[in-house]
């Protein structure tokens, strides 16, 4: 349907953004490291290929942990934007499972992935992103916590949120960044939810189908529908089956 602007406070891959390509939106997310990447997509392309071109020339599991580890040295607020996004896209390319994962001090963790030949520079893909990113479109990227969507977004605005999910189990992986997001965090993003929601905005949020996300978004005009989602990224081979997911919509599809 129609919408004014877009905004996606959960960027992450940003897939759904990718699939509107629209003329105005406001991508958000708290990982600095990732909304660093996307504004040298944005705004300096040339530079993160040559940067890139190193990385992949490179590539080993010693060089890989000499990468790693310059979050672990004081000089690295000093590194170039370039420098920390090559960075972000040399490790997620090589590491195990494509995870991001950091530790209490904020120090990405994920070991060496062992791939034989993984896709460091896939340079006809990171243009074609940066002319999204720029076609003559208003997109503004920002490293914010998603609750800023709320000084932004007005009647008329399409928010899509895709959260860390509601945990099946105690021990699911949600921690991204330093910030775990619980149940209690669930709370708050339902209240945004619903204050949105009365403030005009077509709302989305994906979540986990779990009894609790229904009471969370059980208030009226609101449609829970069920979607049947692969999950990859599991340790435990079995764990990688289809699992069912809610779309969470406040509007008519």
């Amino acid at each position: 349907g129609s919408y004014k602007r877009y905004f996606e406070p959960f960027l992450g891959g940003g897939a759904v953004f990718f699939d509107l390509q629209p003329d105005r939106a406001v991508l958000m997310d708290i990982n600095e490291e990732l909304i660093n990447t996307y504004k040298v997509i944005q705004n300096n392309i040339e530079g993160l290929i040559q940067e890139l071109k190193k990385h992949k020339e490179r590539n080993s599991k010693e060089y890989f942990y000499e990468i790693r580890n310059w979050d672990r040295l004081p000089n690295y607020k000093e590194r170039t934007a370039v420098e920390r996004a090559a960075r972000f896209i040399y490790l997620n390319r090589t590491c195990f499972n494509g995870l991001y994962r950091v530790n209490s001090k904020g120090q990405f963790n994920v070991p060496f992935g062992q791939y034989k030949n993984p896709r460091i520079l896939d340079e006809e893909n990171l243009r074609n992103v940066h002319l999204l990113l720029n076609n003559g479109k208003d997109i503004l990227i920002e490293n914010v916590d998603y609750k800023k969507v709320l000084e932004y977004a007005q009647e008329g605005d399409f928010i899509y949120f895709d959260p860390p999910y509601y945990p099946l189990e105690p021990t699911s992986f949600t921690s991204y960044t330093k910030d775990d997001f619980g149940p209690e965090e669930h709370e708050e993003l339902a209240a945004v939810f619903k204050e949105l929601t009365d403030r005009g905005c077509k709302v989305a949020i994906s979540n986990s189908s779990t009894d609790k996300v229904r009471e969370l978004y059980s208030f009226e005009g609101v449609e829970l529908i069920p979607l049947q989602a692969r999950r990859n990224i599991n340790s435990d081979v079995n764990g990688r089956g289809a699992i069912e997911e809610l779309l969470i919509i406040n509007y008519k599809k």
